[in-house]
């Protein structure tokens, strides 16, 4: 399953299962145009690019976005009457695919608060529950999660650094872990070998990113 999922760059992935989903999309290379659900996390720059949605938008793209953001899907122009708006702990539903989101907030740091309702969602495909966390540090919610795969931010600053990241998917022990959101905006190239070491050897680490 997870020969899939692909990383663009940051936390910019592709899931070309039955259905086309792409979070987060920044940075994409072309006008593909073959987007059946976008899912954006919250309304960072690195997150939320209209630019990059518009290039993968197609008739009948679905999108899937924090609640809090309904103001900025409509300034952008984006979505209308095509999105779902989400709360954390919500479940839906679109174009097939079951949804559950999280809560993705930091704890000490104040970029991500958790009064924003920012998110990560579960999504379950092809029989596979995949994690994608969003901006995150180690919560309760975040460690409550089960699931299959995970796509889990190493980069620091932010989120959770790699040797924190590594901590939760050792809590979550999916099949596997992919590392998100490094070596370029933010975080060292480097990152996604520091946390494939401290990641239990139970759990497969495939890193997508190349640099």
């Amino acid at each position: 399953m997870h020969e899939l999922i692909t990383v663009n760059e940051q936390s910019s992935i592709r899931i070309a299962a039955d259905k086309i989903l792409y979070f987060d999309p920044i940075h994409i290379k072309g006008e593909p145009h073959d987007a059946d659900v976008i899912f954006i996390t919250h309304e960072h720059y690195d997150h939320f690019s209209p630019d990059d949605i518009v290039k993968l938008s197609k008739e009948g793209t679905r999108f899937v976005a924090p609640s809090s953001m309904q103001k900025a899907f409509a300034k952008a122009g984006i979505g209308d009457g095509m999105t779902t708006f989400m709360h954390p702990a919500y479940s839906a539903e679109a174009e097939g695919v079951p949804i559950d989101a999280v809560a993705a907030y930091n704890l000490l740091k104040p970029f991500h608060p958790k009064k924003n309702g920012w998110l990560g969602y579960v999504v379950t495909v092809m029989g596979k529950r995949i994690y994608v966390c969003g901006d995150t540090d180690i919560t309760g919610e975040a460690k409550a999660v089960k699931c299959d795969i995970i796509c889990v931010p190493v980069g620091g600053t932010y989120t959770m650094n790699a040797k924190q990241a590594a901590d939760l998917v050792n809590i979550i022990r999916p099949e596997t872990a992919i590392p998100i959101h490094y070596g370029t905006m933010v975080g060292k190239p480097s990152d996604g070998d520091t946390f494939a070491a401290a990641v239990d050897k139970s759990v497969r680490v495939e890193k997508k990113l190349s640099f």
